[in-house]
């Protein structure tokens, strides 16, 4: 288990004073003199935690799980809301890390490896072959380094009642929300019985292999299954159902590779399997051809007053950056909702499921939304 560390970020202050004093920067008259950014510049300069819109985390350990996978653990700033008991993440959850590399601003998303609760946090990385930010966070990534964070995000999550029998299931890297969620069973005393299947190539693969073979010695709630690959053959649903024979009594957690998971889901249905099944995917739904003419259409940006003409049919993210906006955003793959806004009024066209919507004031996200009216964005 990740411990506590007993520094505390130097930012205390800022904690009581970060939205009024952000509120007061913003106001129109205080921008035409100074501007927030210009704070956040000076903060900055005086210590890289400080900040009054951000969370900044700092490495304060590095932790070799295998040949290629790092779990980083971070100290937060006192924006982060793990600070705030209720308001903190839940087991299962992501955090969006924001970088810079080779003087480009990049985002991406990670899932959350710590239990709720702790007062450090950590995000486990495979690094992957041909990748931008994990092989950066693996070779440049060090100890005392301070990094920019998003707050926890996400619907894959446990209960607060929770089920007496359940399954905890994943592959690859796909381990790291379970093993968060592990580590909130056991820090809350589960008393059902849980069932543990991690499946990978193989034990040189096995990521929170020490701690998880432990937890297993400790833990009587929990019933560890491994599965490698290069041992006992290719993972199926059959080998699934062969190890844990009450599979449909269990309501089941699963995160791993998308052809893993598929298999799992055409066996839930096949079989008219009906305990609950939750999955975490990383990748995008597949966008659905847009029926958008491409008609020019305006879009009022309500907060600023600013306006632009849209061209063409692309998603609301790309027509704002091209109009020289930067709408906040992480993923671009409608996962993070990190460029979630209110759409206020107008018609939109979501590419990830084909419908058209025109309710006022509701939530879309740029990044998977075209426009079909002119909108009014409160952005």
């Amino acid at each position: 288990m990740i411990a506590a560390s007993n520094s505390a970020a130097p930012s205390t202050w800022v904690e009581k004073l970060a939205a009024p004093l952000k509120a007061a920067l913003q106001h129109p008259w205080v921008e035409s003199i100074v501007r927030l950014s210009a704070v956040e510049d000076t903060l900055r300069s005086l210590h890289p935690m400080l900040s009054l819109t951000e969370v900044r985390a700092q490495v304060v350990r590095i932790v070799d799980e295998t040949a290629d996978t790092k779990t980083f653990v971070l100290q937060p700033n006192a924006l982060w809301h793990g600070r705030h008991g209720e308001h903190g993440p839940r087991a299962g959850q992501f955090v969006q890390l924001r970088l810079e590399i080779n003087g480009r601003r990049v985002e991406r998303i990670y899932s959350l490896s710590s239990r709720p609760g702790a007062r450090l946090l950590a995000v486990t990385v495979k690094r992957q072959a041909g990748g931008l930010v994990s092989p950066h966070l693996h070779e440049h990534l060090k100890v005392g380094d301070v990094i920019t964070i998003g707050q926890a995000d996400g619907d894959f999550t446990l209960p607060t009642l929770l089920p007496a029998k359940m399954l905890l299931l994943s592959a690859g890297s796909g381990i790291t929300p379970v093993m968060s969620m592990l580590r909130d069973l056991k820090a809350r005393n589960y008393q059902g019985d849980v069932v543990f299947m991690h499946v990978c190539r193989n034990p040189a693969e096995f990521i929170f292999a020490k701690e998880l073979l432990s937890t297993a010695n400790r833990f009587p709630a929990l019933s560890l299954l491994l599965h490698f690959d290069d041992s006992v053959g290719r993972f199926t649903p059959d080998s699934l159902q062969s190890a844990v024979p009450d599979l449909g009594e269990r309501a089941t957690w699963m995160c791993g590779p998308s052809g893993f998971m598929d298999a799992v889901e055409g066996h839930w249905a096949t079989n008219n399997l009906t305990a609950p099944l939750k999955s975490e995917r990383f990748v995008a739904i597949p966008m659905l051809p847009t029926t958008s003419p491409g008609t020019p259409v305006t879009v009022m940006l309500a907060l600023s007053g600013e306006q632009f003409v849209t061209s063409g049919n692309a998603p609301l993210l790309e027509q704002a950056e091209k109009a020289g906006l930067s709408p906040k955003h992480g993923c671009r793959i409608g996962i993070c909702r990190s460029c979630q806004c209110t759409k206020k009024s107008g018609t939109v066209e979501n590419l990830q499921t084909g419908e058209l919507s025109s309710m006022p004031n509701e939530q879309i996200r740029l990044c998977i939304s075209v426009a079909r009216t002119d909108l009014s964005l409160d952005l």
